[in-house]
């Protein structure tokens, strides 16, 4: 059976985020250079975003690059950095016909200069497509998000902008990079890896969690179905017991 004609299209995440995690093993395994497997998984990207935007997904969120991630071997970190320009400028025309917004968080201001630039302009020529907003987490930790939210607040405090009775989620909520996102309601990490690795800590306090053995470049359409699928068979609850969400 279609796995896809399985999708409740009236129950989709609002807002799916993905650890996109193997790319190194999958190279490995086949007696290849690292490069190879980030190479090969841009072109999981581009299935995974399609696929997305077709079943009317609002929001897909991609960890592409942490901030831990500057710790690995330069010519890796240059080639990764190559490979977001050459991917950006190979999958605009992708992002204007599936009518798919771009955006990025992180501190975008530790990327190179060329990959900036090509960042901003990819944000720019998208940003009144409407369909699904694609984020793009970049130089990207969630403690760090965090420390900054909390000096952007202190700020304002000192200043009497705020009042610290006033503090409450949605103030806080304004403050981080996902500013206008909804919360995470799925989060898909591939490879086997049980973790989070310091992403989106605050946004998926209610996450459904979702873990599979496929290495990322390996990661299909159908690997996404199957994870929605697993998701709408969830009970959601947020604290509440079963009687009170039936």
């Amino acid at each position: 059976m279609d796995l896809k004609s399985q999708i409740n299209t009236s129950k989709l995440p609002k807002h799916l985020a993905i650890i996109m995690d193997g790319n190194g093993r999958w190279a490995k395994q086949k007696g290849m250079l690292r490069a190879f497997g980030h190479e090969n998984g841009s072109k999981a990207v581009r299935k995974v975003v399609e696929a997305s935007a077709e079943l009317g997904i609002e929001n897909l969120t991609l960890y592409a690059f942490s901030t831990e991630n500057w710790n690995r071997p330069k010519l890796e970190v240059q080639t990764l950095m190559k490979l977001l320009v050459s991917s950006l400028k190979k999958e605009i025309k992708t992002l204007q016909d599936n009518d798919i917004r771009l955006m990025a968080i992180g501190n975008l201001d530790e990327l190179p200069k060329k990959a900036f630039k090509e960042l901003s302009e990819v944000i720019d020529k998208t940003k009144d497509n409407h369909r699904m907003i694609l984020t793009l987490a970049l130089s990207y930790g969630s403690r760090e998000e965090l420390i900054n939210t909390i000096k952007k607040i202190s700020i304002k405090v000192k200043n009497n902008i705020i009042s610290p009775e006033n503090i409450d989620e949605s103030v806080i909520n304004k403050h981080l990079y996902t500013q206008n996102l909804h919360d995470v309601d799925l989060l898909i990490r591939t490879s086997g890896e049980q973790r989070i690795s310091n992403f989106l800590l605050w946004q998926i306090a209610y996450a459904e969690l979702y873990f599979t053995n496929v290495l990322w470049p390996d990661f299909t359409k159908e690997h996404l179905y199957e994870a929605i699928i697993e998701y709408q068979k969830r009970e959601r609850r947020f604290g509440k017991t079963s009687e009170q969400i039936n």
